[in-house]
């Protein structure tokens, strides 16, 4: 799954221009490297976005196979690490 579609889906962004627009700006890294709109998600991957005060780490535990998800079942998908 492409990643701005994996951010929408799994309720880390509200909107996928929101997540498009993030990843323009350099702010999404997938495993460290700075990611683009087109790169793909994996289980396990790590997923770093740097907001102007804090940064916010998050593991893939699975990929969803729907549009979106129900917040109360973000855990599912993603794990926070800091």
């Amino acid at each position: 799954m492409r990643i701005d579609k994996f951010l929408n889906s799994v309720n880390i962004t509200k909107r996928r221009s929101v997540a498009q627009d993030m990843i323009s700006n350099s702010v999404v890294l997938i495993n460290d490297v700075v990611a683009k709109a087109s790169k793909s998600v994996e289980v396990g991957s790590i997923i770093t976005i740097n907001y102007l005060n804090d940064t916010k780490k998050y593991e893939v535990i699975q990929i969803p196979t729907t549009k979106s998800t129900p917040k109360s079942l973000q855990n599912e998908y993603i794990k926070e690490i800091s």
